[in-house]
């Protein structure tokens, strides 16, 4: 269900606006798409694991609580990134 760390420096690395960074909003959203590819996948499986379904929902809110902040500050910059991560909205 958790990202592993190798995978974790692959989405950094993709995703950081310049070295070294990993607190940028496109990181973090990045991160958060991936971990929450892999609570969808698991659900499939356990379908009754209704504790990790909350986890599920709070990831996908924060989520889109960085989207929207990255849509305010730039548009353009904000299509990009859904557009390279293949998130519908």
């Amino acid at each position: 269900m958790s990202i592993t760390p190798e995978r974790k420096a692959e989405l950094i690395k993709e995703y950081a606006t310049k070295p070294g960074d990993t607190g940028s909003p496109e990181v973090q959203v990045a991160v958060l798409t991936e971990r929450i590819t892999n609570l969808t996948e698991h659900f499939k499986d356990h379908k009754k694991d209704n504790h990790s379904r909350r986890g599920l929902l709070k990831l996908v809110s924060s989520r889109r609580s960085l989207l929207d902040y990255v849509k305010r500050k730039d548009p353009a910059r904000y299509a990009d990134l859904i557009k390279r991560l293949g998130i519908r909205r």
